[in-house]
């Protein structure tokens, strides 16, 4: 692995704030629905991984979404991280997580071979995924999306240029234009290559037209001449890992391939520092939006990024009703771990390296919902918080407690909830918690 693609590793532990998780899946008692492995799931050159959550209530037709974690993340991680799992839960779509297995856990947006449509790299698994999913749970095929953070988001747009026949739309976190690490030395065909760095362009250093940015699109499926997804891009204002640079060529290039102004129609502000804005329509699915965020390098904060993305892919429209199971085959409920009784516990899982970790917290209600929580740990000496995340901290040395945010605070009775932190030094490992 080439040097500066160390940069984007150490960045990933804290990109999306919160995106990067342990590998560890915590037990889910309010649901049968967990991430299971797929293997076997048709053409796959380069030997990714699938991982699959299909909620215990579907709708009649689901819709699709693939999740595509950062680099050093997995699939595990991102299902455990983002609030993807419990959106699909709410409202009856299905999640793909895919997991690439090369050396540092970052995709390949680079080759040739990614960067063409069936081509021999990791788009080809991914779609493979997919049209598996599809057969096999009778999706709705115009509604299959894909999102992703950091890699993950080069990646999304890679696969909207690669396959605008299969995704129907995209929303990239922290990314880089399609094309825009394109392997420029070597021989791109080489799996050495294939996930390899390129500091122009991770510098921002590489501007082109609208028109350009457009045709490399284009290029990627010769002859293609139906629509195009939709694509709606987040980026930090002060990212340096990935340069903020970035985000204006993305805009460039997704209003191009829709042939849509670069001027927005629209522009909001829907929280403070976050910038919003349309281009094309003022329609709640644009076909290409933007949310800037002030002050935020490549940390973006997570709550409500994951909401504000299925809105914008239109999963959000109908809940699921109650009484509509999964198919093919319905789970049945686990009987272990009954809820304690009353009150809350709260448990950690780490994921660390050195002088570093993120931290993810499991609230687990007991035999009584919770209408709010406060967890306690000790931060061992020299560690010390640097961000949290769905929670509102207090403290970041030594004892410290986090408190639940107006949409985690509710939790039923021998259900779970999760929060996370991350910080410099050694985690905690055992917390406390009590209800409110």
């Amino acid at each position: 692995m080439r040097k500066p693609w160390r940069k984007l590793l150490a960045a990933a532990a804290a990109v999306i704030a919160g995106l990067v998780v342990a590998t560890t899946l915590p037990a889910s008692p309010a649901s049968a629905a967990a991430l299971t492995e797929v293997t076997g799931f048709g053409t796959n050159p380069t030997g990714i991984r699938m991982y699959l959550y299909v909620p215990d209530r579907l709708a009649t037709k689901p819709a699709v979404l693939v999740a595509v974690h950062y680099c050093t993340g997995s699939g595990p991680a991102f299902y455990s991280g983002t609030e993807f799992k419990s959106l699909a839960d709410q409202y009856g779509f299905i999640v793909i997580y895919p997991s690439t297995v090369r050396t540092g856990n970052c995709w390949d947006v680079s080759s040739a071979g990614a960067l063409t449509h069936n081509g021999n790299s990791d788009p080809v698994g991914i779609t493979s995924m997919v049209k598996y999913v599809q057969q096999r749970y009778n999706t709705d095929t115009a509604r299959t999306f894909v999102t992703g953070a950091s890699s993950g988001a080069m990646m999304t747009n890679v696969l909207l240029a690669d396959y605008p026949d299969v995704f129907a739309g995209g929303a990239a976190f922290s990314g880089v234009p399609d094309t825009c690490f394109q392997a420029t030395a070597g021989n791109p065909a080489d799996p050495s290559q294939q996930a390899g760095w390129n500091s122009a362009c991770a510098s921002g250093q590489v501007i082109k037209t609208a028109a350009q940015w457009g045709d490399a699109v284009r290029n990627s499926y010769p002859g293609y001449t139906g629509p195009r997804p939709r694509m709606q891009l987040w980026h930090g204002a002060t990212d340096t890992t990935l340069h903020y640079n970035n985000f204006g060529e993305e805009i460039k290039q997704w209003t191009n391939v829709h042939g849509v102004s670069q001027t927005p129609v629209k522009t909001d502000t829907p929280q403070s520092g976050w910038t919003r804005t349309w281009y094309g329509d003022t329609s709640a699915q644009p076909p290409v939006q933007a949310i800037s965020i002030a002050g935020v390098g490549h940390s973006l904060p997570m709550a409500g990024q994951a909401r504000m993305a299925i809105s914008f892919f239109g999963l959000d429209a109908t809940p699921v009703p109650p009484s509509s199971p999964s198919s093919p085959t319905p789970s049945t409920p686990s009987s272990s771990q009954p809820p304690v009784p009353g009150g809350c516990t709260a448990t950690i899982s780490l994921n660390s390296w050195t002088g570093g970790y993120v931290a993810t917290v499991t609230v687990k209600a007991g035999s009584s919902a919770l209408n709010g929580w406060t967890v306690g740990t000790t931060l061992p000496s020299g560690s010390a918080i640097t961000n949290s995340w769905s929670a509102t901290g207090s403290g970041t040395s030594g004892a410290v407690s986090f408190t639940n945010v107006n949409y985690n605070g509710s939790v039923g009775a021998g259900a779970s909830t999760q929060f996370g932190f991350q910080g410099t030094g050694t985690g905690p490992t055992s917390a406390t918690c009590t209800a409110r």
